[in-house]
């Protein structure tokens, strides 16, 4: 067991959510009992998530997908309110990290999916290895856009989707970026990238990488983003005296 505020400081400072402009609230976004020993991770802070954290008597929910958007409706009524009242009625805290997740050089979303998907990483298009949201890296050798995907989902157990741009051959840049980021396609490019992976896809994506003349490989927001908070809660467990348990809710998204 640990003192949560000793538990929120360590993930503040590993993280540093003070160098990022996000559009939520990074840190602790729900007090609970000041004692911890159980922390439940998972992608998004669901009711199905929230209510497992109730049935396992979780002190502390750790997440990717918090609470409290920039531009949400500030009123606490229907969900929020259900979700909002499961946490506080049974003193659990939530604690929220969203672009510092997807950073973090080494705990993070991009470095656990390059880890997964065996990318050699050499570096970010956007910035150093963990500020930058774009990472670069070589993949497997031998791979074209077809062999990529076909990787890609055995690792994650999703089936991609492909847009192949004209052309082929072996890709030997790739670029990728979890979560919702399709629109970063034109940063892969200009980085030289031959194939960029994210997690969603938009309509405007396909005539992008057709005429950007990038293969671009939609891999699932969720499936992209499970790594980070399960490498996270890992590392508590081995900083803390607490138990960790991450539960993966299905998102087809």
């Amino acid at each position: 067991m640990t003192n949560r505020d000793a538990l929120v400081a360590a993930c503040d400072r590993e993280l540093a959510p003070e160098r990022f402009k996000d559009y939520t609230v990074n840190g602790l976004q729900v007090e609970g009992r000041d004692r911890v020993a159980r922390v439940m991770s998972g992608v998004t802070a669901c009711q199905a998530l929230v209510d497992e954290a109730v049935a396992w008597q979780a002190d502390l929910v750790l997440v990717h997908h918090g609470y409290f958007w920039k531009n949400e409706p500030v009123a606490i009524t229907g969900m929020k309110r259900r979700r909002l009242r499961a946490l506080l009625a049974h003193d659990i805290s939530l604690l929220a990290y969203h672009l510092p997740l997807d950073a973090h050089a080494g705990l993070g979303n991009n470095a656990e999916l390059g880890r997964r998907l065996d990318f050699a990483v050499d570096g970010c298009a956007d910035g150093e290895l963990g500020e930058g949201l774009v990472w670069l890296g070589t993949p497997p050798e031998g791979l074209d856009a077809r062999g990529l995907a076909q990787h890609v989902g055995q690792r994650l157990a999703r089936e991609p989707q492909l847009v192949e741009a004209p052309g082929g051959g072996e890709i030997r840049r790739v670029a990728w970026c979890t979560g919702g980021a399709q629109d970063m396609i034109t940063a892969a490019r200009e980085a030289g990238a031959d194939a960029f992976i994210s997690g969603e896809i938009s309509e405007r994506t396909t005539h992008l990488a057709r005429e950007l003349g990038i293969h671009y490989l939609a891999a699932g927001h969720h499936a992209t983003e499970r790594y980070g908070v399960q490498a996270l809660g890992e590392w508590l467990a081995g900083q803390f005296d607490i138990e960790h348990r991450f539960v993966d809710i299905d998102n087809p998204a």
